[in-house]
Formats: structure tokens, sequence, C-alpha cells
């Protein structure tokens, strides 16, 4: 099961590797930002799935709370610039009125990103309850908010092509910032608990061994 879900994370870190490159390329041809935007995000999550991939290397157990607690704040810092980058720039292109250019090979390949994101994040959730891996649980929703972004940004690229809705496209990314930014919080919060129970576990271990055995109390006896 590791395996598998080691796999998955070395297919996302292609795809995305990929994906930044393709679009930023075809955003500069087309001179669309929201492209490029989107090219920017998927660097981001790159490194959201190397830490998953960190954390699932062999010989490092899932159940350190410590080992565990560090990959949620890494994952939080990744959602939290992933908020961020699409926060400004959705702002941005609302305030500034910037309407994006037409790119129909730009719609057409994040489509097809679309489908394999939602895909991959849905095989992921699965992996990640089998293994009990907050982790690549959170990774998965990682995943899934870059199928929405393909989605917001190819349905923004067409509204304005068909209909001039220029605004589309930022406001979906804003939805998207929205619940990047509240992933961010809850995987602060569970490092926190993670880090908790860590605590809770050593000095359980150090109140064990601190106490006589009985094999001491009979000596001192």
């Amino acid at each position: 099961m590791h395996r598998t879900a080691l796999r998955l994370e070395y297919g996302t870190i292609g795809w995305n590797v990929g994906e930044a490159f393709l679009t930023i390329t075809l955003g500069a041809v087309a001179s669309s930002l929201a492209l490029i935007g989107f090219g920017t995000v998927s660097v981001v999550e790159v490194f959201a799935s190397a830490v998953v991939v960190w954390h699932l290397m062999p010989g490092h157990g899932a159940a350190d709370p410590a080992r565990t607690a560090r990959a949620h704040r890494l994952v939080a810092v990744a959602f939290a610039v992933l908020a961020s980058v699409l926060m400004v720039a959705g702002v941005r292109d609302l305030v500034a009125g910037r309407r994006p250019d037409e790119s129909p090979w730009g719609i057409a390949y994040l489509a097809v990103t679309a489908l394999v994101m939602f895909g991959l994040a849905i095989s992921k959730r699965r992996i990640a309850n089998r293994l009990d891996s907050s982790p690549l649980r959170s990774e998965a929703t990682m995943t899934l908010l870059d199928g929405a972004l393909s989605t917001a940004t190819m349905t923004g690229l067409a509204l304005n092509a068909a209909f001039e809705w220029w605004w589309a496209d930022p406001a979906a990314a804003l939805l998207v910032a929205a619940a990047a930014a509240r992933e961010a919080w809850e995987n602060w919060f569970e490092a926190d608990e993670n880090e908790t129970s860590e605590l809770e576990i050593t000095a359980g271990a150090t109140a064990d061994s601190a106490w006589p055995t009985e094999e001491h109390m009979e000596r001192e006896a």
C-alpha cells in the first residue's frame, strides 16, 4: 500500500512539473496571466507532494507524531502559499479589470488536467484512509483543489472567449484561495495535535521509567 501511495505521489510530481512548464509556456505565448498563474501554483503543489513522499519513505513510521506534525506544518505552508498567490492574483485582476486572452490549447489542456487531478485525488484519499496517513489525506485535498482550479481557470477562459465574462476566472480563483486557506489552518492545527500527542507519550514513558519496578522493590527490601 505504501508503494502505491508513493507511485501516486511520483505521478503527481511528474505531472505537475510538466504542467508548470507547459501552462507557463502557453500563457506566455497567449499573454494569459491566468495560465501563467496556474503554472506557478503547480510548483507549490510539487513541494506538497515531495513532503508526503518524505513522510511515506520506508524506514520512517507513519505513527511517529513528531514526523507527522512536521509534515503537516510543511503542507500547511504550501496551502498558505497557494492561498496567498491566488488571493493576490484574483484581487489584482478584479481591480484592474484584466481580461484573460483566448488560448484554445490552454483550455483543452486544463480540461485534461482537471480529469487527471480529480482521479488522483480520489485514489490518494482512498489509500490515505487505508494507511491512516493524515499528511497524504491533506495532500489529496490539495490535488482536489488543483482539479478545482483547473476547472475554474478553464471555465474562466472559456466564458471570456464566448461571452467576455472576464471576471469569472479571478472570482473562481478567490473561491479556491479561500478553500486553500482553510486547509492551511486545519493542517497547522493538526500538527499542534500531533505535537501534543508526542509530549504525552514522552511524559508517559518518563513516568514509567521513574516508577520503581517490583523487582527493584524486592531488592530494596
